[in-house]
C-alpha cells in the first residue's frame, strides 16, 4: 500500500522538481529536444542575480509577504483561534464569517479588492473621505503602498485559513491538562503558552508550513491586480512571464523556480529541525 502513495509523489512532486532544476542548466525554448548545446552551466544564475533587473525587486517583495503573513496574519489567525476556543456566544457565526473567504479564490479575493480599494467608487476611499479631495489615494496604483494594499487583501483570506486550522487542533487539546494547570494556579496565557502551545507541535509545524507555502507560491491576486508590475513583482509571476507566456525560456524560468524552492526550503527546514531537537 505504501508503494502507490510512494510512486505518486515521485512521479508528481519530485519529478517535476527534478526536472526543473536540471532544465535552470539549459536554454531550452520549449522547441525541438534537449540536447548537449542547450547546456550553459550556471549561467542562468549569473544573468539572474547580476543582470536581471526584476530578480531582486521581486525578491524582496517575496520575503515581504513571507514576513506579513508570518508576524501579521498567522498570529491574528491563531489569536481569533484562541477566541472561539472558549465558546463564546456566537461562536458557530464568527467562525463562519471568518472562513467565508477561505473558500473563494484568491482569484475572486483580487477581484471583490480592487473594487475596494478603487480610488473614486471604491469603499476604503470613501469611507476615509478622501474619494473626492486633493488627497486622493491610489492604494493599487501607487509603488510605494500597492505590495501592503494586497497584503491587507491576502490577510482577509489567510486569517480565516489559519483560524480553522488551529482550532481544529485547539478542539483536540485534552481538557484535563487545562484543569490542572488551573488548579495548580496557572493564568489564561499561561496555560496557553507552558500547556497548550507544546501539546499543539504538530498543528504548529503545520501552519508554518502552510504559511510559507501560502506566502511564496503568491500569484493569483498579484496578477489579477496587474499583472505582477509596478510594484507587485513576485517571483512566482516572473516564473510564468519566462517559462509560461510568449518569452518561452524554460530554462531561465526552470533557475527563477528554483530560487523559490530554496527559499520556501529555508523557514520550513530551520522550524522542523527547531521541532525535531525539542522533541529529541
Amino acid at each position: 500500500m505504501v508503494g502507490v502513495p510512494l510512486a505518486l509523489d515521485l512521479l508528481l512532486v519530485w519529478g517535476p522538481t527534478l526536472a526543473s532544476v536540471g532544465l535552470s542548466f539549459t536554454n531550452w525554448q520549449n522547441i525541438g529536444p534537449i540536447t548537449g548545446k542547450n547546456f550553459v552551466g550556471f549561467k542562468n544564475y549569473q544573468f539572474l542575480f547580476s543582470g536581471y533587473t526584476l530578480f531582486w525587486p521581486a525578491f524582496t517583495h517575496n520575503l515581504i509577504w513571507l514576513a506579513w503573513l508570518t508576524f501579521i496574519a498567522t498570529p491574528l489567525g491563531m489569536f481569533f483561534a484562541v477566541l472561539l476556543d472558549r465558546e463564546m456566544r456566537g461562536t458557530r457565526i464568527y467562525q463562519s464569517v471568518f472562513f467565508l473567504p477561505v473558500v473563494l479564490s484568491l482569484v475572486v479575493v483580487g477581484f471583490i479588492w480592487d473594487l475596494q480599494f478603487a480610488p473614486t467608487d471604491g469603499f476604503i476611499n470613501n469611507a476615509l473621505g478622501t474619494a473626492k479631495s486633493s488627497n486622493l489615494i491610489d492604494w493599487l496604483g501607487n509603488p510605494r503602498i500597492n505590495l501592503f494594499s494586497i497584503l491587507i487583501a491576502t490577510s482577509w483570506r489567510h486569517i480565516g485559513y489559519i483560524m480553522i486550522l488551529y482550532l481544529a487542533g485547539l478542539k483536540s487539546v485534552d481538557p484535563s491538562l487545562r484543569e490542572a494547570a488551573k488548579v495548580d494556579g496557572a493564568t489564561e496565557v499561561g496555560t496557553f503558552f507552558n500547556v497548550v502551545l507544546p501539546v499543539m507541535a504538530p498543528i504548529n509545524v503545520i501552519i508554518v508550513v502552510v504559511t510559507a507555502i501560502e506566502a511564496l507560491r503568491a500569484f493569483d491576486i498579484a496578477f489579477i491586480i496587474n499583472q505582477g508590475k509596478n510594484g507587485l513583482e513576485l517571483l512566482s509571476i516572473l516564473i510564468y512571464n519566462n517559462s509560461i507566456s510568449e518569452a518561452s525560456l524554460v530554462g531561465f524560468g526552470s533557475a527563477i523556480a528554483v530560487i523559490l524552492l530554496l527559499i520556501s526550503l529555508v523557514p520550513i527546514v530551520a522550524f522542523l529541525s527547531r521541532v525535531m531537537r525539542t522533541l529529541a
